[in-house]
């Protein structure tokens, strides 16, 4: 009965932790590329403004496949 518990408590740790990750991408989707499409429609256009969306694109991936990883093993 012990052992049922452990995988039990470990399996729910790891979609938690999964679901963290998941919703971390989700954030920073969110925060940084659509609020870095932002200044592309209201005419106030830095040229950082790129970076920010692909640095966000790369983190969101980056979370999205961590998260992706933790739910597989």
């Amino acid at each position: 009965m012990g052992q049922r518990d452990e995988k039990d408590k470990m399996k729910t740790r790891k979609e938690k932790l999964a679901g963290y990750f998941f919703d971390l991408s989700k954030l920073i989707f969110t925060a940084m590329v659509l609020g870095g499409m932002s200044p592309l429609y209201t005419g106030d256009f830095k040229p950082y403004t790129v970076y920010v969306v692909f640095a966000g694109i790369i983190f969101t991936y980056i979370t999205a496949f961590c998260a992706n990883r933790i739910l597989k093993y």
